[in-house]
């Protein structure tokens, strides 16, 4: 089992179209048992999949051990994808981690799902905080989506700091550029500057995902979009396979 945290400290970058299109990539490409684990209290991964949250329980219960994850974990509509949902109650998620004084709480209760699921994509909220720090404790790797902007690059170097203070020696980060509009003038000088880094291109058919409610592999696979998150799932997986 591997978890893919999808994470940034700078909110509107597209995480949340990327955690999503990352999972379906997962389940629908690569045929493994995939969980997409939205850990962001706008509970927008439920969203982009057509599934809203149990009703029964709250999403920290999870954490407070109060109830089991297999519990409140939804099914989608895609074969080998399923989702635990997000809602209001994470917005305490920070303050129960320094309630419970347990560093690794997320990292263990992934571990615990390593019997269902192949691989983990977490959904992550635009915080530095404990909830980040749990995250990179438990990732593999660490997907940081970055629009081409100078706010980008800054918030893609308080990530690395947060990598390098949290997370084991062994965490991959991969930085992706994403909205990227090859019509402007910084974008292409920043695709330039990092030709090697994964694209995801500014485009309708991703703004689509959220007006559908799938992802995009469902709608429109042989899009441009589709096939740059392909790549991205691609290269995720093969430094996976690299260990």
């Amino acid at each position: 089992m591997a978890v893919i945290a999808v994470y940034s400290v700078k909110g509107g970058v597209g995480k949340t179209t990327i955690a999503v299109n990352l999972a379906w990539c997962s389940a629908s490409v690569s045929c493994r048992k995939t969980l997409l684990w939205d850990l962001d209290a706008a509970s927008g991964a439920g969203f982009l999949l057509g599934v809203d949250p149990s009703p029964k329980h709250a999403a920290q219960s999870v954490f407070a051990r109060d109830v089991e994850p297999e519990k409140l974990i939804r099914r989608t509509a895609y074969s080998k994808l399923d989702l635990l949902p997000a809602d209001e109650s994470l917005r305490a998620l920070d303050a129960l981690f320094a309630q419970i004084g347990k560093r690794k709480r997320l990292a263990r209760t992934a571990a615990g799902l390593a019997r269902r699921y192949e691989r983990i994509v977490l959904d992550c909220p635009p915080v530095l905080n404990e909830i980040s720090a749990q995250v990179l404790r438990a990732a593999d790797v660490v997907v940081v989506p970055l629009p081409p902007s100078p706010l980008s690059a800054r918030a893609f170097d308080l990530v690395s700091e947060e990598v390098r203070a949290q997370a084991r020696g062994e965490l991959v980060v991969v930085p992706v550029l994403s909205m990227l509009d090859q019509r402007r003038a910084l974008h292409r000088a920043l695709r330039a500057e990092h030709p090697d880094w994964p694209a995801i291109p500014l485009a309708s058919a991703v703004e689509q995902c959220a007006a559908r409610r799938q992802p995009l592999g469902a709608f429109a696979p042989v899009s441009t979009a589709a096939r740059g998150f392909g790549q991205l799932w691609t290269a995720i997986e093969r430094r996976l396979a690299r260990g």
